[in-house]
């Protein structure tokens, strides 16, 4: 007798059984469905008891995710919130354990085995940012996905942000507004995201009709610099200074858009009718914070929390995956989920004023 003999006969889903008989405190389910449960899962004889399962299966019901130096993001608490939601949905509890500092190699085991010493039936590791690491040795000796991050070795499951095409869906947001001229404002660092951002942005302009003008920078300029506001702003002045600068910039991320705010008021240009801008990543104390809102890319940290879960769990049970994968080139096998763009007022038309090519 199971969890999914109760929802069938309360005539209610596994997650909603899951929620009232594990007493989730956010579950959204009335009284009498609760009493329902209760007494369908009393009837049959099921009852979430914690050890008694633990000793049948020899499983403890504890996921466990280690958070790569994620302090220093604000989307760290986006993947804990997906992935802790998704294991409470299904019986299980999330054990975290966040890293500080560049750390190496023997740290990141040490945080690893510190789980394993909980009897963890599996891990997540997830990453600050998008990028390929070298998994801790140990992290085999259980089920592991990776959050953000892709295995050198391509041999764990992994998750990431579709960045290409949300890099896609920014320029194609700044076509649709009819500027012909855009620049964008690139990390200088040579980390998979700036190399995916780069060259969603590329593609597109060049899909658009302006293959010749891409290749000589004529209608999409690119600059690099430090992935921060001071880095933005100097990136952002160097190109509009010119003598024929873009009447639009997509940007890296949303601080080096918040420097490329100051740039514009700097040389006098009003946005969006001087400039337009759009950001990548939604960071909640900038985007929605800027004057006027900043339009972004959102990365999906939440969803990727919740999809490495419910992975996880697919794994530790031995149950099909779902994935609802779509593969690249060159990108060893990770399930990319899709980015999407929020609009806000920094973009409009072209002014008049602004030379386009």
């Amino acid at each position: 007798m199971g969890i999914r003999d109760v929802a069938r006969e309360a005539g209610v889903s596994v997650t909603t059984v899951s929620h009232v008989l594990n007493d989730v405190p956010s579950a959204r389910v009335s009284p009498e469905t609760r009493e329902k449960v209760r007494t369908t899962a009393a009837r049959l004889g099921y009852g979430p008891n914690r050890l008694a399962r633990a000793l049948r299966s020899r499983r403890s019901g504890v996921l466990g995710l280690v958070s790569e130096d994620m302090a220093a993001t604000p989307h760290a608490g986006s993947i804990i919130l997906g992935a802790d939601h998704a294991a409470r949905a299904r019986g299980y509890t999330l054990m975290v354990i966040t890293t500080v500092g560049p750390g190496g190699p023997g740290s990141r085991e040490a945080d690893v085995e510190s789980l394993l010493e909980r009897h963890v039936d599996g891990i997540l590791y997830a990453s600050s940012h998008q990028r390929i690491l070298r998994a801790p040795a140990n992290l085999g000796n259980v089920p592991a996905v990776l959050v953000d991050a892709v295995a050198a070795d391509g041999g764990l499951p992994a998750v990431v942000g579709d960045e290409y095409g949300g890099a896609a869906a920014a320029t194609e947001a700044l076509l649709a507004a009819n500027h012909t001229r855009i620049g964008f404002l690139n990390n200088a660092e040579d980390i998979p995201s700036a190399r995916q951002r780069l060259r969603g942005f590329l593609d597109t302009m060049a899909s658009a009709g302006r293959e010749n003008a891409v290749l000589n920078g004529a209608s999409a300029p690119v600059e690099t610099s430090s992935p921060d506001a001071s880095g933005g702003y100097a990136a952002a002045r160097r190109m509009l200074a010119g003598g024929h600068p873009p009447s639009a910039l997509f940007c890296y991320n949303d601080r080096m858009a918040m420097g490329a705010y100051r740039a514009a008021a700097e040389l006098g240009l009003s946005i969006p009718g001087g400039l337009s801008v759009v950001g990548f990543g939604d960071e909640e104390l900038i985007a929605a914070n800027l004057h006027p809102g900043l339009a972004t890319v959102a990365l999906p940290h939440r969803e990727m929390g919740a999809w490495a879960a419910n992975r996880l769990i697919d794994g530790i049970e031995s149950a099909a995956v779902e994935a609802g994968a779509i593969q690249r080139p060159g990108v060893p096998d990770p399930v990319l989920l899709a980015c999407r763009l929020v609009t806000r007022g920094s973009v409009s038309a072209p002014n008049t004023a602004v030379r386009q090519s």
